[in-house]
């Protein structure tokens, strides 16, 4: 039974590496030629596997533009489902943004993780369709953290509009964290505390007057 299950390790282990590999491929591609312009053909080739290899790991290549994104989001889901439930929902979410993003970047596969990360922020943020592409699926997401945060505090997510509220407030914070962030060029603990300065900014920023 061991010998199973570290063959099982192995081949899970070998299977994250090429997926890894062809990310990083495409990244360094779509930096140097454009994302439009690349080929899935150029980016198997780099990294001496068939198309039919790709095509296990993404659909296409917005797919795999994005997987950095939608591992974020499984990892967040994930690490909020886990919250203590005495935490509120916005320091649920606070704690799960730091869980899952310093938790994806270690896993990425490459020493440079934070390198890796803006890259492919500012890859989305520079091209149109992918553009487009993440916020579809960012507001896919807000919907996903409104049922989870309905659950946790136990309010109908149909007839109670704050999950949906605290989602999208949260959405607007991440996107604003992120654009700065890329901006300064910095790291992503620099991100995730300039996510955190605009969290503690809210109750003030909506309660009243700013002077």
């Amino acid at each position: 039974m061991r010998e199973v299950a570290v063959e099982a390790q192995r081949r899970e282990r070998k299977k994250r590496q090429t997926r890894d590999a062809l990310v990083h491929a495409a990244l360094a591609l779509f930096i140097a030629k454009g994302y439009e312009q690349t080929a899935v053909r150029e980016i198997t080739d780099a990294v001496d596997v068939s198309e039919r290899t790709f095509f296990r790991y993404f659909a296409n290549k917005e797919d795999l533009a994005l997987s950095f994104a939608k591992d974020h989001t499984e990892a967040l889901m994930r690490e909020l489902k886990a919250r203590p439930a005495a935490e509120p929902p916005l320091t649920a979410l606070r704690n799960a943004v730091h869980a899952s993003t310093t938790g994806l970047v270690e896993e990425a596969g490459d020493p440079t993780g934070d390198s890796v990360y803006l890259a492919i922020m500012k890859l989305i943020e520079g091209t149109p369709s992918l553009l487009a592409a993440h916020l579809r699926y960012a507001h896919e997401r807000d919907d996903e953290i409104a049922a989870v945060l309905a659950e946790r505090e136990g309010v109908d997510p149909v007839a109670d509009l704050r999950p949906q509220c605290v989602a999208a407030v949260f959405s607007g914070l991440f996107i604003t964290a992120n654009r700065e962030w890329r901006h300064a060029g910095g790291t992503v603990e620099g991100m995730l505390a300039t996510f955190d300065a605009c969290a503690d900014q809210v109750a003030e920023a909506l309660a009243g007057h700013w002077t």
